[in-house]
Order: C-alpha cells, then sequence, then structure tokens
C-alpha cells in the first residue's frame, strides 16, 4: 500500500511539474511573438501587420479607434513609412491559455513615447504559430491625476460637439 502510494504521489508530482514546464514554455513562446510584434513597429516593418488576424481587432487610446485589421492597416501606414511607427516595451507581462491552448490572452504593462501604457491581448494558435485576435491599449492614467484628466477630456468632448 505504501509504495501504491509514493507511486501514486510521484506520479501526481511528475505530471504537475510537466504542466509547469509547459506552461513556462507557453509563456516564453509567447513573450517571443508579442515582443517580436511590438520590434516590428518599432522598425517600422509591415510584418507587423502580418501578426494580426484576417479578422484581428486593435483598439487604441482615442475612442475613435477600433479598427478591422484592414483599416487599421490603413490608418498606420503613414507611422510605418518613417523609421519607427511606435514603440512600446513590456515592463510586465502575464499569461493566460484556455485548458487546449488554442486559446491564450494576455495583459501587459508597456514603457511607451505616451509614457506608461496598459494593454490587453487576444491571441489564438494556429497550424503557422500565433496570431492576434484583439489587443487593446489604454494609457495608464494615475488615479492622483484623474479627475485633471476627466476633466480636460469633458472639456474637448464640449469643444468638439460644438463643431
Amino acid at each position: 500500500m505504501k509504495r501504491l502510494l509514493l507511486a501514486l504521489l510521484l506520479s501526481i508530482s511528475s505530471a504537475c511539474a510537466l504542466a509547469a514546464n509547459a506552461e513556462a514554455a507557453l509563456t516564453r513562446q509567447v513573450n517571443t511573438f508579442v515582443d517580436a510584434w511590438h520590434d516590428d513597429a518599432a522598425q517600422a516593418r509591415m510584418a507587423y501587420f502580418d501578426k494580426i488576424a484576417a479578422d484581428g481587432v486593435y483598439i487604441g487610446t482615442d475612442k475613435t479607434e477600433l479598427w478591422h485589421k484592414d483599416a487599421f492597416k490603413t490608418w498606420a501606414n503613414k507611422y510605418f513609412e518613417r523609421k519607427s511607427a511606435w514603440a512600446f516595451k513590456a515592463v510586465k507581462r502575464n499569461v493566460y491559455t484556455s485548458g487546449d491552448g488554442k486559446i491564450v490572452w494576455f495583459d501587459e504593462l508597456l514603457d511607451t513615447q505616451m509614457g506608461p501604457c496598459q494593454a490587453s491581448g487576444v491571441l489564438r494558435r494556429t497550424a503557422k504559430g500565433f496570431e492576434i485576435e484583439h489587443y487593446q491599449l489604454s494609457m495608464a492614467v494615475p488615479n492622483e491625476v484623474g479627475k485633471s484628466v476627466t476633466e480636460l477630456i469633458s472639456q474637448h468632448e464640449k469643444v468638439a460637439a460644438t463643431k
């Protein structure tokens, strides 16, 4: 009985170790993919758009910035004609996955030209690798200045409404 119990415990321990290794490997793959995607933008490489699913969505920081892939590419083209479109560097990223590993989502804290930003994304694993289904970027506004930012937005909206 003791041998059976020991064998069962070793089996469970091995299974947990394998699962942890698989999770760590997936996290490394996701980090490599998303970091390369950000680097494509930093180097103004059009490969950036190849990493977005055909039906992928990108949501930017402005309330008007909700694009499907082709519209996003059209809007961003002027930025990709420069040496660098934009530069996002992940400071921290958390990775989560569906049970079958086909859907992965993440959140990240970014260092950007706009200051600190936060983003979240959804990736789908395909036969060719990952593709971005959904990405949402937001400026990380400190709570202490939130009221001032809210007032600025309100003033902007009032002026915009009169145009």
